[in-house]
């Protein structure tokens, strides 16, 4: 019998450091001072600040139990879709932590900082190689930011044509920042209606597409984790009209040396290097999520690039049609570091296995539950399955009781409720990084989940019951959330 992982650890209470400190305690030894003591002008004093008295053992036993309240790749599954929460390799953190490259100061001279300008300008050439685009943007430091700026890009391009374009379009499969991206930028979202199959019409973009819409935001493979098959015909349209296509690239790890988006017709995308290329992900950031575009768009890319100056490297600040500066320096470096590190142990023909092995096992997965639960569409999924809670609901059970029963079996819950287009979805995304014993652990809870919801449905309502925390009132955290404890 294949189980879970479980949490039947050790669940400890834990105070606030300010209520463990005892007088006297101390986590450090004074060096002996050798400058004689001198007063301290009377002006520059001020009332000093509380801290507690603390030994080292205080602090390490503090911060240890406060991890074990949390879930992290490092204990086990993420099933996230659409987030793509996969193991980073610990060469990558080495790498980027190596004191030549973290200690470099952002406003060194060029010869005097040759390594990292072409560590900058061979990352940039990997990704344009990657995605098939002329020329790369590091700056941006998250997707969303990267949409942003390619909207950025979109309005300038439009402007120094002389032409007013209002509007964009962008279908109900799309990533989910796309609309505000393209608000921030003056455009008005027209929403596109997926197919019943999934994916997007050619007749459904021609039927919207005018003289004054902008173009099109698509992200391919779409957020089902399907692959829009009508690409090509689809950019076609748009180009025909005069617009612009944006490819949302959050999902590259699924197409990896298998898709060149040049050819599909995209004029731009992001790549969200904090999902695809294995950097840190979540808690706020840091992440990074460059521009890649034809060679049309280059001159509005953002400044300053990293670029080839006869034998060495340098920075260029482009041309005046640019959009100037979208972050300060050169983005998040210590992450740009972290997947130029990845993109060279990979090499190409692993960076390709990648992706191969992220479809290979949301697909085994889906066809391992397909008779468990409701399967959304039918179509061959990529990088992630989407299913719904339609077989449950004679239960009463949903796809909130589901995802909390799985937090007591050890595991983090799959991205629920979204995409919106799906009632009830249940969104599962391996990953390339899992074993096939990690998935058939995680299939064999969730069926025994699927049978405690016909036999002890009210189990599952309650959950989760072994963790730190329980069950917490959703729309009361939504409508009126408390930020302090």
């Amino acid at each position: 019998m294949i189980q879970g992982p479980g949490t039947s650890g050790l669940i400890l209470n834990e105070p606030l450091l300010w209520e463990k400190g005892k007088k006297g305690r101390s986590a450090f030894s004074m060096v002996e001072q050798d400058v004689p003591e001198a007063e301290l002008a009377a002006g520059l004093a001020g009332g000093a600040p509380f801290f507690p008295d603390l030994g080292e053992l205080d602090v390490v036993r503090h911060y240890t139990r406060l991890s074990q309240w949390n879930f992290g790749i490092d204990s086990g599954l993420y099933p996230l879709g659409s987030c793509t929460m996969k193991y980073n390799p610990k060469i990558n953190e080495k790498m980027a932590a190596t004191p030549g490259i973290s200690s470099a100061h952002p406003m060194l001279e060029e010869s005097l900082c040759q390594g990292v300008l072409q560590l900058l300008f061979e990352l940039q050439d990997f990704l344009a190689s990657i995605t098939g685009m002329d020329a790369v943007s590091l700056q941006p430091a998250a997707g969303a930011q990267g949409e942003m700026t390619a909207m950025l890009m979109f309005a300038a391009c439009f402007k120094k044509r002389g032409e007013r374009r209002d509007k964009i379009l962008i279908p109900d499969t799309a990533h989910g920042t796309n609309p505000a991206s393209a608000a921030l930028c003056g455009f008005s979202s027209v929403p596109l209606m997926s197919g019943a199959d999934g994916v997007l019409s050619a007749a459904s973009v021609a039927e919207k597409m005018d003289e004054s819409t902008a173009g099109i935001m698509l992200t391919n493979p779409n957020t089902l984790g399907l692959f829009e098959e009508n690409i090509r015909a689809i950019t076609d349209i748009v180009h025909q009209k005069g617009g612009l296509v944006y490819g949302d690239g959050a999902n590259m790890n699924a197409v990896m040396g298998m898709v060149d988006f040049k050819r599909c017709g995209v004029d731009a995308m992001h790549l969200n290097l904090h999902k695809t290329f294995s950097t840190p992900h979540g808690g706020g950031g840091p992440g990074a999520g460059p521009v890649c575009v034809v060679a049309e768009l280059e001159p509005f890319l953002p400044v300053p690039r990293a670029v080839k100056k006869g034998q060495g490297y340098g920075l260029s600040f482009g041309s005046t049609d640019s959009i100037g500066r979208v972050h300060a320096f050169f983005g998040n470096f210590s992450v740009l570091v972290r997947a130029y590190s990845y993109i060279m142990s990979m090499g190409p023909a692993n960076l390709k296995k990648a992706s191969q092995l992220a479809v290979l096992n949301a697909v085994y997965v889906r066809e391992r539950l397909r008779d468990t639960l409701a399967l959304a569409y039918e179509k061959p999924s990529m990088h992630e399955c989407v299913f719904s809670d339609k077989k449950q609901h004679k239960w009463k059970v949903t796809t909130l009781d589901m995802a909390k029963r799985l937090i007591d079996h050890g595991f983090h819950p799959p991205t629920i409720y979204f995409p919106l287009v799906v009632p009830g979805a249940i969104m599962i995304e391996p990953t390339e990084t899992e074993c096939k014993d990690d998935l058939d652990q995680f299939v064999v809870v969730f069926k025994d989940i699927v049978r405690e919801a016909e036999s002890d449905g009210e189990r599952l309502r309650q959950a989760p019951t072994r963790t730190k925390v329980r069950r917490l009132d959703e729309t009361r955290a939504a409508r009126k959330p408390c930020l302090t404890g």
